[in-house]
């Protein structure tokens, strides 16, 4: 099993940031641009597990959630990985925030404690809105860069969970399943 942690949005979140994109979408369709109901942010990949694994990642799952309160997670502006010009990944960002900080870094400890590798690489909170193609010219990135520019989209979000999610590759992409969701601590 293809298995991740997650923070996924409500749905009108979701289908309000893809609205939001349409102009972008418009303008370089030939981008693997992510469908709304699979938007979310990834607190740590755990890749190809077996079904063993469930229970104990669910398990460190509720003792992070339980010392964590329910947060505010606020999305807003687009960017590129690395950058426009040479773009892998475009992306919503999640402001950087003490509290997302901790749960994330805390995620991290737990899965460390129960077997898995710590991530190497600082915590970028972001959603990931399109894959690109390396056939996407320069040229192409730079405009989409421009037009992100002009979206103007800002929401916050009560994050209240967080949840264990598999990944199945299918001909039309992934498709996510949420296997347990571990409530934050409420107030």
């Amino acid at each position: 099993m293809r298995l991740f942690l997650a923070i996924n949005l409500p749905d009108a979140v979701r289908f309000a940031i893809h609205t939001a994109i349409e102009p972008l979408r418009a303008l370089v369709p030939e981008l693997a641009w992510v469908d709304p109901g699979r938007l979310h942010l990834t607190l740590k990949f755990l890749g190809e597990q077996g079904a063993d694994r469930v229970p104990v990642v669910a398990d460190a799952l509720a003792l992070v959630a339980a010392s964590h309160r329910e947060l505010l997670m606020e999305v807003n502006g687009i960017g590129a990985f690395p950058n426009f010009r040479r773009a892998r990944v475009v992306w919503m960002g999640v402001e950087q925030d003490a509290r997302l900080e901790l749960l994330h870094h805390d995620v991290e400890v737990e899965c460390e404690r129960v077997g898995f590798e710590l991530e190497g690489r600082p915590f970028r909170p972001h959603l990931t809105l399109a894959r690109v193609a390396r056939s996407v010219s320069e040229d192409r990135l730079r405009e989409l860069g421009r037009a992100a520019r002009r979206i103007e989209f800002r929401a916050e979000i009560v994050v209240r969970s967080i949840d264990l999610m598999q990944s199945e590759l299918c001909t039309a992409g992934s498709s996510y399943t949420t296997l347990v969701s571990a409530a934050l601590r409420s107030g």
